[in-house]
């Protein structure tokens, strides 16, 4: 601009006559495939070394994973066992529990059943579903919610299922939720996502089990494939869910039923099975030459809906959220597609793909997240982009979910009690019953001992309360979404829980 000003009118009057001032800037070239077959050969190569280096650190205790490049299946193995203290072996017929990799599974079925792009524009239409400002209730979409614009809160509904809840009731409860803007922020949300797809479920006349079956399923021959936890707990080959110990020993202690979120994390299948949907992906919708999905309302899952991730150091590159996926651009301009799924109770999946290169990986795991399956995946593409590991993936992923990890924890050290701690008063001041508009009935009771246990949920689960200070006492969280010990402060006749609280809803009166 500076350059143009100085110039002044005559100057001007030249670039103009010469054309110079009207030529459109030309647009950068689009990027090119750099991958060639012999550097795929050598990334699957190094494949298993590295997956059972990765294993032998975090003692995980099986994965299985495929590979796909040019619409062939280069890759296809099970390492490790189902189950620890058994002998049977993962192989790619097993299944895992997917976690969130349900979502571009979902993402993949929706676009299954439109006509064109603009109907992901839809809006969402479900009974007992809304949220709490009107107007974007009856504005929010398929779109919207499948990427998580929704403005719901991070994660909401999610202590309703760890509590025990039902879909249905999870989704009425959605309208007490604080929105952030509408369209303008990102939260990432599984029962949003679940709202949308129930609704285009309904619209089909169809559960959503059955919809995911005619639309994908059973068309793409992913036989051992399925939104429902009876299926998985069913199948002969499946991988038990497990979880790390104190002393580094894993063992499948619970049992994770995601049925109430099934469109965002419900999926259940087998690398062989996930194999068959990586070549549909890579492929527009089309697999062993026939037409499955429309390639358009496919392809729209893969455009950025939202700025997920502002640029950061040291790549400074920016992150976004598609339709169920997470979508990126690297330096040379290609889209990457990603997703990762975790489940804190025994299950750690990924899946990456570089469409412009026809490359993709899928990695299940039947451990809780400690950064395999993503350093897998990491590691992979590192091969066969650079020939080598630019950086240690899995000491980097397994940092993050540390963080995430301890993000949720309360700051107070409930197991101490500060010196000079106040004593409780009589157990008859904080028993009876106490009501919550958005996490129902909680009751406290007292043994003859006059030990407090607080029930929560509709089952209900049973919370022993240790003594803190005063009228505040603690309980160790359980489920999902547990964060260790928590705090619940009684005051006026009120019980606040302290996990339960992020978004001001965790306050119980008593009746």
């Amino acid at each position: 601009m500076r350059t143009l000003r100085a110039l002044g009118a005559a100057g001007t009057a030249v670039l103009l006559a010469t054309g110079a001032a009207t030529a459109a800037p030309s647009p950068p070239p689009a990027p090119k495939p750099q991958i060639s077959d012999e550097a795929v050969d050598n990334a699957v190569a190094h494949l298993d070394q590295a997956i059972t280096d990765m294993m032998r650190t975090t003692g995980v205790p099986g994965l299985s994973v495929a590979v796909v490049h040019d619409d062939q299946v280069v890759h296809l193995k099970g390492f490790g066992v189902r189950r620890t203290g058994e002998t049977a072996k993962v192989d790619p017929d097993t299944v895992f529990q997917i976690a969130s990799l349900s979502k571009p599974i979902s993402s993949t079925v929706v676009a299954g059943t439109l006509t064109a792009p603009g109907e992901w524009g839809r809006r969402t239409a479900l009974p007992g579903f809304a949220l709490k400002d009107p107007w974007v209730s009856d504005h929010v979409t398929t779109a919207d919610l499948f990427s998580h614009r929704s403005g719901l809160p991070d994660h909401a509904g999610d202590l309703l299922e760890d509590l025990g809840y039902d879909q249905a009731y999870i989704l009425d409860h959605l309208r007490l939720e604080p929105l952030g803007p509408f369209r303008a922020s990102y939260a990432y949300t599984n029962f949003g996502l679940t709202a949308a797809a129930e609704a285009v479920a309904r619209a089909k006349g169809a559960s959503w089990q059955k919809l995911s079956e005619d639309v994908l399923f059973k068309p793409a021959g992913m036989t051992s494939t399925s939104t429902e936890f009876s299926a998985f707990e069913q199948a002969p080959d499946h991988a038990a869910t497990h979880v790390k110990n104190p002393d580094g020993t894993w063992s499948p202690r619970y049992v994770r039923d995601p049925d109430a979120q099934a469109p965002a994390g419900g999926v259940s299948s087998s690398a062989r099975d996930m194999s068959r949907w990586l070549r549909l992906q890579l492929a527009g919708g089309t697999l062993d030459g026939k037409r499955i999905i429309p390639a358009d309302t496919l392809a729209a899952t893969h455009v950025p809906q939202i700025l997920s991730q502002p640029p950061t150091p040291p790549a400074n590159h920016t992150g976004f959220y598609g339709l169920g996926w997470n979508v990126s651009y690297d330096d040379a301009g290609r889209l990457r597609l990603s997703h990762s799924g975790a489940f804190e109770l025994g299950a750690n999946t990924n899946v990456t793909m570089l469409p412009l290169e026809q490359l993709g990986i899928v990695v299940l795991t039947n451990g809780a997240p400690v950064g395999v399956a993503d350093a897998v995946a990491l590691d992979f593409f590192d091969f066969a982009e650079h020939g080598r590991a630019t950086t240690d993936w899995l000491a980097l992923t397994s940092a993050l979910y540390a963080q995430m990890d301890s993000a949720g924890r309360s700051p107070t050290d409930y197991a101490h009690p500060p010196a000079g701690a106040k004593p409780a008063q009589d157990s008859t001041a904080y028993t009876g019953t106490y009501d919550n508009p958005y996490y129902g009935k909680a009751t406290v009771t007292a043994d003859d001992s006059g030990a407090l246990t607080l029930a929560l949920g509709p089952k209900p689960l049973r919370y022993r309360l240790t003594h803190y200070d005063g009228d505040t006492f603690s309980f160790e969280t359980t489920g999902e979404n547990a964060v260790g010990r928590t705090g619940v402060f009684f005051s006026d006749g009120t019980l606040r829980v302290e996990y339960l609280d992020a978004n001001h809803l965790g306050t119980f009166t008593q009746r």
